[in-house]
């Protein structure tokens, strides 16, 4: 395992997506608890992907167009209807203290939908992890596995932060009316434009 596998899966992590954007608005929504469910299934999401790449799967989607855009579509799809449901305050992301708390396979299924509808990181599986293999390596399918799960607990520990910091604001965004109904708009508009990124990008 090299310094730059661990730098460039650390950015790639870090870097404000879907999933840590739902962790977020989770920990706003029910806390520590919410943030720390909605960052392992948002986890549980990504292992699809890191099967499909291990089992020869990623190359059919890398290489067929008509696959690679169905996937595509649906999670912009998904995305319209999270910004719709959110600006509304009837989804899983609404936030206000007075509500009960939304069932918890709610949360769990919109996580992992969010990214399991997310092409780019079966190519990212596919295209990228490879090149941490050394080449005729007799053990390549072991050792490309430990480097997936080694992202997959980054991711986890990623979003469980976002999540975590969140949650730790969470009272005083219910104290205040006004910036709740800013904060879930804002989030409302960022699913939005994540769904619009998402619509234009290649393989």
């Amino acid at each position: 395992m090299t310094l730059t596998f661990l730098l460039t899966s650390f950015v790639i992590c870090a870097t404000p997506g879907t999933g840590a954007l739902f962790t977020l608005a989770a920990g706003l929504a029910r806390g520590y608890r919410g943030a720390l469910l909605a960052a392992f299934a948002c986890t549980l999401g990504v292992l699809p992907h890191m099967f499909a790449a291990l089992t020869g799967l990623a190359a059919l989607l890398h290489a067929s167009g008509v696959a690679f855009a169905v996937i595509k579509y649906l999670g912009v799809a998904y995305l319209i209807y999270l910004a719709w449901a959110t600006w509304r305050d009837k989804g899983a992301l609404a936030i206000d203290g007075n509500q009960a708390p939304r069932p918890a396979r709610q949360v769990i299924f919109s996580a992992i939908t969010i990214n399991l509808l997310n092409p780019k990181l079966t190519i990212f599986f596919f295209a990228f992890l490879p090149q941490f293999v050394p080449a005729n390596d007799p053990n390549s399918l072991p050792h490309m596995l430990g480097l997936s799960l080694v992202f997959v607990l980054m991711t986890f520990a990623v979003f469980a932060v976002y999540g975590l910091l969140a949650a730790a604001t969470r009272e005083r965004f219910l104290r205040n009316p006004t910036w709740l109904a800013r904060l879930r708009r804002a989030f409302a508009a960022s699913f939005l434009v994540l769904s619009g990124r998402l619509a234009v990008e290649s393989r």
